[in-house]
């Protein structure tokens, strides 16, 4: 593989993306620093098609990145192909306000392999080409110029194993038919909703205990300030205010401004500086959140409480039977909280019921829900077995869809 110096020339760069716009496909991987900022600083992009791999410095003086946008982000031709590729989408979201599409991300491949719900880079390198990455300059400042040669030697890597274990990856998804399972996941991965940071739904990622309206409405106004003033400053939501301590001034407000002094997580400076001054400011205002808005609480089983639990339970544990026989990562079949929904009796907007996961999983557990299939112990093992139909189906599953063959 031809691998390029350093590209820090607007020329160079237009150049190696004609290039890469005639391949099927564009290994992409970043490098990038975000421990102090709100924004990822996006320091290092790579870049490889098979043949030829560059490490482009999106920091060089006066560089043209608009080619490179437009490859990853316009170009419907080209398959980009990340692993636990989140961070890095976000940080192209956040340049053109699109997300790479076509898109393949190997980690999540790797749970239609049974290689584990969250395999590491290194981890899935080793599993595939039996090499031992150095991981020495993984956590070196990447923002920091010159880069050395052991840095930009390690960040060309990412790109260039990838770009080996990809076509291995993709015959053994084919060899397997499970190529099309993975066409909901890169969609729904690539969908922007993902990656637009909107104030107003901040509040939504933040656990608190409470199910009152006028709690929700602090949160929601706290969690929006905090965002706002997080992107003001550029630095971390967490350097505003921690989520624990959000959620307990949504929960106990303080009465003035001096009462900060006292809530856990917040300096004494918090009585009289300007920031504690807005931040009283927003919890005088907030309202409580409408019917509409709140949240819909986790439903338990069909017997609520405790019985509902154990429902639950039993469709994990189906769930961790079915993963094992088809050596497959639980995870990609089902979450959790879908468990917890059908145990509670929602048959509408899961997709478990719907699509391969229907097939493969759903049907069994929407069975298991309604008395048509149970555990047993057969001969020391656990067995699943089923009786008559005891009723029939509260779903009519949506038909199967027949995915275009993407991979």
């Amino acid at each position: 593989m031809d691998i390029h110096p350093l590209i820090t020339d607007s020329a160079q760069l237009a150049e190696l993306c004609k290039r890469l716009a005639r391949a099927p496909y564009v290994i992409v991987d970043t490098e990038f620093m975000r421990e102090n900022t709100f924004f990822p600083d996006l320091c290092l992009v790579q870049l490889s098609d098979g043949n030829e791999a560059a490490a482009v410095d999106p920091k060089a003086k006066d560089i043209d990145l608009k080619p490179m946008l437009d490859l990853l982000t316009d170009n419907e031709d080209v398959l980009k192909i990340f692993h636990a590729g989140g961070q890095d989408i976000e940080i192209f979201y956040n340049l053109t306000g699109k997300t790479p599409h076509p898109m393949f991300d190997t980690q999540i491949a790797a749970m239609a392999l049974g290689q584990g719900e969250q395999i590491g880079y290194s981890n899935l390198v080793e599993l595939w080409l039996g090499i031992s990455l150095d991981k020495g300059a993984r956590f070196t400042d990447w923002s920091r110029r010159p880069l050395d040669k052991r840095q930009l030697d390690y960040a060309v890597a990412d790109v260039t194993h990838l770009a080996k274990i990809f076509p291995m990856m993709l015959g053994k998804l084919k060899a397997m038919n499970r190529g099309d399972w993975l066409d909901e996941e890169m969609e729904r991965i690539s969908d922007v909703e993902n990656y637009r940071n909107d104030p107003e739904k901040a509040w939504l990622r933040v656990k608190v205990q409470s199910r009152k309206p006028e709690v929700l409405g602090r949160l929601k106004a706290l969690a929006a300030w905090r965002e706002r003033e997080a992107r003001q400053k550029n630095i971390p939501r967490g350097r505003i205010m921690k989520d624990e301590t959000l959620a307990d001034v949504a929960a106990h407000p303080p009465k003035t401004q001096a009462d900060l002094a006292k809530v856990r997580g917040l300096s004494a400076a918090w009585r009289d500086n300007e920031i504690g001054e807005r931040l009283m400011q927003v919890v005088a205002s907030s309202k409580p959140i409408t019917r509409d808005e709140m949240p819909d609480r986790p439903r338990g089983g069909t017997g609520g409480g405790k019985e509902g639990a154990l429902v639950a339970d039993l469709l994990k544990l189906l769930l961790k039977i079915r993963s094992r026989e088809m050596n497959v990562a639980p995870r990609l079949l089902a979450r959790s909280d879908e468990l917890d929904q059908l145990a509670g009796g929602v048959r509408e907007g899961l997709a478990i019921l719907t699509g391969w996961r229907f097939d493969q999983f759903g049907n069994d557990a929407l069975d298991l829900v309604e008395g048509r299939l149970a555990f047993a112990v057969v001969g020391g093992k656990l067995k699943m077995t089923r009786g008559l139909a005891q009723a029939s189906p509260t779903v009519s599953p949506a038909e199967p869809p027949n995915p275009a063959d993407s991979f």
